[in-house]
């Protein structure tokens, strides 16, 4: 690694190590210590000695090693301290004593797997998965996650303490889980890596459309849970969706950071190696799976969009039967609320305002401003511009995004203004 010999040069060095070594570093001593907490407690104290030592002796040629090393002599020194473990000492101290350098590639690669696993069990509740993975895997500060969800900062840190305790108390195995129970727990990882993703794509709540570094932290967990297990089709059909998504991130937003709406983006902005990435994984999961699963079929319908040269090129009936074939597999009224949009544009907006209308007293969707978005839109679309202002402008009232809240207000008087259309 190329040296800068300041101090603000071995901080930057620092922070880019932290980025790249946290979760292995984490991973591995938690394979020792069987405790996830106790694991990324001995790794900061093993980073506040990089920033000690390192401004003054430089960056050493192995820094993940010299993490490590660091890391284990504080355990070492942590449990001869503790009365409770002693029994543990001689094994546990002969064994961290006598492996100073970092583990092969394939236990590190075990390593990251079981700490995906288990950062993301079940006996955690959502918010609590989503906190310790972006803190552990995603290397993110408490400060940096209460940010990027709203929320305040110790908020963020009891989710995280008590994930930690959870997994304690319960004595949760630092492991990968058996087969009979691996697909429900994969669900649950691949859950909050796309939850991640989502939230950094689409933010909920705030003054940013998007937050491009969660997207980058969930891509990171992604990729490393492809190579991890390459033989799950919807881990590459997770992949594939991320990267085709995040290939649009330079055409979302306008200049002031105005939202872009699909069919408006400039597509020469798509970033094409992304999309070459994106496309290679869908086709992987595709030849991996004997049906598609819902990552993959979402996968499917992005890369219908990333195909299109134009908007009106895209094969709107494909992506209704893709969008068709989603919902017999999550029954989820978001997905027929995407079904409607794609009908509309494939066989026109009656057709898909008729799809809506049947959802549209569904409890789950009643806070859902997108409802009232896609439906104004539809009906502005019919020619009804009053039906289709009152729908924008119930829709900019339920977002908690300033720069959604504004575009849907700037659409709804575009309503007012517009002059009728002529039949």
């Amino acid at each position: 690694m190329a040296s800068d010999p300041t101090p603000q040069g071995a901080h930057r060095a620092i922070e880019a190590v932290w980025r790249i070594e946290a979760a292995r570093l984490i991973a591995g001593l938690a394979r020792y210590v069987r405790d996830v907490g106790l694991a990324e407690e001995l790794a900061q104290d093993a980073l506040v000695a990089a920033l000690e030592q390192w401004p003054e002796t430089g960056v050493p040629r192995n820094p993940g090693a010299w993490l490590m090393t660091v890391a284990k002599r504080r355990a070492i020194d942590l449990i001869r301290r503790n009365e409770r473990l002693e029994r543990h000492l001689i094994e546990l101290g002969h064994r961290l004593d006598t492996e100073e350098d970092l583990p092969e590639v394939d236990e590190i690669e075990d390593d990251l797997l079981r700490l995906v696993f288990t950062a993301c069990h079940p006996a955690l509740s959502m918010e609590a998965r989503v906190a310790l993975a972006l803190r552990v895997l995603g290397g993110l500060t408490t400060d940096e996650i209460a940010r990027a969800f709203l929320v305040t900062e110790p908020t963020v840190a009891q989710r995280i303490v008590r994930a930690k305790r959870t997994l304690a108390d319960k004595k949760i195995p630092f492991e990968v889980p058996q087969a009979s129970e691996l697909s429900a727990r994969l669900a649950s990882v691949l859950e909050v890596i796309y939850l991640v993703f989502n939230e950094g794509y689409s933010a909920t709540a705030g003054d940013d459309w998007m937050r491009p570094a969660l997207c980058e932290d969930a891509l990171r967990l992604g990729r490393v849970l492809a190579g991890l297990m390459p033989k799950e089709p919807e881990v590459h059909g997770l992949v594939a969706l991320m990267e085709i998504q995040a290939s649009r991130s330079a055409a979302r937003l306008g200049p002031s950071g105005e939202p872009i709406l699909l069919l408006e983006q400039n597509r020469a902005l798509w970033d094409q190696l992304l999309i070459r990435r994106g496309l290679a994984a869908l086709g992987q999961a595709e030849q991996l799976g004997d049906a598609p699963g819902p990552y993959t079929l979402q996968a499917a319908i992005a890369a219908c969009h990333a195909r299109a040269v134009a908007p009106e090129d895209t094969d709107w009936e494909r992506i209704a039967n893709l969008y068709e074939a989603l919902a017999k597999l999550s029954r989820s009224p978001i997905v027929e609320l995407n079904r409607a949009v794609a009908l509309a544009m494939a066989y026109g907006p009656a057709v898909g305002l008729q799809l809506l209308d049947q959802i549209v007293d569904e409890p789950s969707l009643k806070d859902y401003h997108l409802l009232p978005s896609v439906r104004g839109d539809l009906l502005l679309k019919l020619g009804r511009r009053e039906e289709a202002r009152a729908e924008f402008e119930r829709a900019a009232a339920m977002t908690r995004n300033t720069r959604e809240r504004k575009l849907l207000e700037e659409r709804a008087a575009a309503c007012r203004n517009r002059p009728q259309p002529t039949h």
